[in-house]
């Protein structure tokens, strides 16, 4: 598979329940944002006499890449985070927000491999009482037909496993 091809496949999977938005291409190295969201509550015989409610977000940020370094890896986390963070309300009813950079490659160095699979970004707003927010990474290498994820991605692994019915994963930790 080539990696327009693998790109097609991923989007096309998310199409369902994502809110998919393809950057202008004057925003570099971005190929696609994918965003989710769900709002969940209990109540008691009438919508009024409410017993909780919970906001949970997903916003993946698809980048493909012929060959992926460590210094693009950090710029594209970067973005990724950067990106995320700013669409982050942390009020009462925000459970968590999943913040994922997808990377595309069909070459990645070692560095870059090392530094995707030990990402750990958490963030906890007012001691979790509003939240929180975690950081996933993953990596198809579609020359190498391996799928690789940061410790907090394994869910991200099984998705793409599910997708390319990939056997070989490579899990972070």
């Amino acid at each position: 598979m080539k990696r327009t091809e693998v790109l097609d496949k991923i989007l096309k999977s998310y199409e369902s329940y994502y809110d998919i938005k393809m950057p202008e291409a004057t925003e570099g190295l971005l190929t696609a944002e994918c965003t989710f969201h769900v709002h969940s509550e209990k109540y008691v015989l009438m919508k009024k006499a409410q017993l909780w409610s919970a906001d949970s977000h997903e916003h993946v940020y698809v980048f493909s890449i012929s060959n992926l370094t460590k210094e693009l890896y950090e710029q594209c986390r970067d973005i990724a985070y950067e990106k995320g963070m700013g669409l982050i309300d942390p009020k009462p009813g925000h459970m968590y927000t999943y913040i994922t950079a997808l990377f595309i490659c069909d070459e990645c160095t070692k560095d870059a491999l090392r530094a995707l699979r030990h990402c750990h970004i958490h963030k906890n707003f007012q001691f979790s009482l509003l939240g929180w927010m975690d950081f996933h990474t993953a990596l198809v290498d579609v020359n190498q037909e391996k799928i690789y994820t940061n410790g907090s991605g394994r869910d991200n692994a099984k998705f793409l496993k599910r997708i390319f019915h990939v056997t070989k994963t490579k899990k972070g930790r």
